[in-house]
């Protein structure tokens, strides 16, 4: 959509720098239109699927990304300030399966365009679940991004820390690390990253003993 509206999209260490033009098409699309997509397909295969995003109930409470030293500014890219999982829990009580569009709400209003991994990691510390899974596109972590059969099952958050400090963990592989870190330490159990490509990528990190995937513990 950035592209049809002549819009260049620009990525910091796998965050999108966000305009108010683009904070607003990112509103768009992620609640309008992809969120929408998700749940009837969720609710095609029998749940009782519900879309919400973060500006509901004030779910996300977000603030600015601050920019690192020499990196340009990142606009409306935020992060979750806090969470108020209450929209949540009565939506699970009721047998209802929540899907959430990454937009936060800022504290004059504003919109946020909040990376989905990093608002899965508040959402998952708010709610004290046991696990939180990121379903993605790649293998896992690597330990050399050109060797495919270099996964790293099982990644400690300090080795995670020091392969994102040399680079060896970049791009958009960084926030979902971080992601996993921040669950860490916020004392979710579990952690994975896995191929949601892969059939019933689920049950092989879950129930197979070495799994598909990375878990960062």
């Amino acid at each position: 959509m950035m592209g049809r509206l002549g819009k260049k999209t620009t990525f910091i260490k796998g965050l999108r720098v966000t305009d108010a033009e683009t904070a607003e098409i990112a509103q768009m699309v992620l609640v309008g239109k992809i969120n929408r997509d998700i749940v009837s397909e969720a609710c095609l295969q029998g749940a009782k699927a519900v879309g919400i995003s973060g500006k509901d109930a004030s779910l996300l409470l977000a603030k600015k990304v601050a920019s690192a030293k020499g990196d340009p500014d990142l606009g409306f890219t935020g992060e979750v300030a806090k969470v108020n999982p209450a929209v949540l829990q009565t939506l699970v009580e009721g047998g209802y399966l929540p899907v959430i569009a990454p937009i936060g709400l800022g504290k004059n209003g504003e919109t946020y365009n909040i990376n989905a991994d990093h608002v899965a990691a508040s959402l998952a510390v708010a709610l004290g679940a046991a696990k939180l899974i990121l379903l993605t596109d790649t293998a896992g972590v690597l330990a050399d991004r050109k060797e495919a059969g270099s996964l790293i099952s099982v990644l400690s958050p300090a080795r995670a820390k020091k392969m994102i400090a040399g680079g060896q963990i970049d791009s958009g592989m960084i926030p979902k690390v971080e992601a996993c870190l921040l669950a860490r330490a916020g004392k979710v159990e579990g952690c994975h990253i896995i191929d949601g490509r892969r059939p019933h990528a689920l049950l092989m990190e879950l129930l197979t003993d070495v799994g598909i995937g990375t878990m960062v513990k």
